[in-house]
């Protein structure tokens, strides 16, 4: 709200005009907080409303190592195992994963794996 009107009328307005006309060397730490922390959020809002059209990718297997916390042998199978098949773009030697994709599909297949567990622990003790 730093430089713009305040619509509650609270006179917080008046607080931050005051705060950005006063000398830097004059800034308690508190009036330092208040700043950063207003704009710290304004940049997170902002960036939350650009995240929506943004597709997040990551790079080869040490990407699949990274998005999913695991070895290089893990993220091989996982990759040989297709169940990232349509997250995973690749030309020749170059591997593009898309994040979201890549977290949706491994989440369906875990879900996946646990009915089936189920069906199988019902069935056995019949």
């Amino acid at each position: 709200m730093i430089g713009r009107i305040d619509p509650s009328g609270c006179g917080c307005d008046k607080m931050e005009n005051e705060l950005l006309n006063k000398p830097l060397f004059q800034c308690t730490l508190g009036d330092f907080k208040a700043i950063l922390s207003e704009v710290l959020r304004e940049k997170q809002l902002e960036s939350l409303a650009d995240a929506p059209d943004q597709k997040r990718y990551r790079y080869g297997l040490a990407g699949i190592m990274d998005l999913f916390g695991c070895s290089i042998s893990t993220a091989e199978r996982m990759k040989q195992s297709g169940i990232l098949d349509p997250a995973i773009c690749q030309v020749g030697g170059i591997i593009v994963v898309d994040e979201q994709m890549a977290l949706d599909l491994v989440n369906l297949s875990n879900k996946h794996k646990r009915i089936l567990s189920r069906r199988n622990k019902k069935s056995n003790t019949k």
